[in-house]
């Protein structure tokens, strides 16, 4: 299984500014710890699981064939 970025440009932009501005942290998230830097740990979790599709929490990246 591949991680790619979101197709939507728009979903890329916002999330890309939001990490810019929380010094590589993701953005839809509280803490700061080497957990929540992008890319996190619990998508990296999932996305080993091969029965996973989808997206990460904050919507920048997700899972293709």
């Amino acid at each position: 299984m591949r991680i790619v970025l979101n197709p939507d440009e728009t979903i890329v932009k916002i999330v890309k500014q939001g990490l810019e501005e929380n010094d590589g942290y993701c953005p839809c998230r509280t803490e700061k710890t080497e957990d929540t830097k992008c890319m996190c740990t619990e998508f990296r979790t999932q996305a080993a699981d091969p029965g996973f599709s989808g997206f990460c929490r904050c919507m920048l990246y997700c899972t293709a064939d």
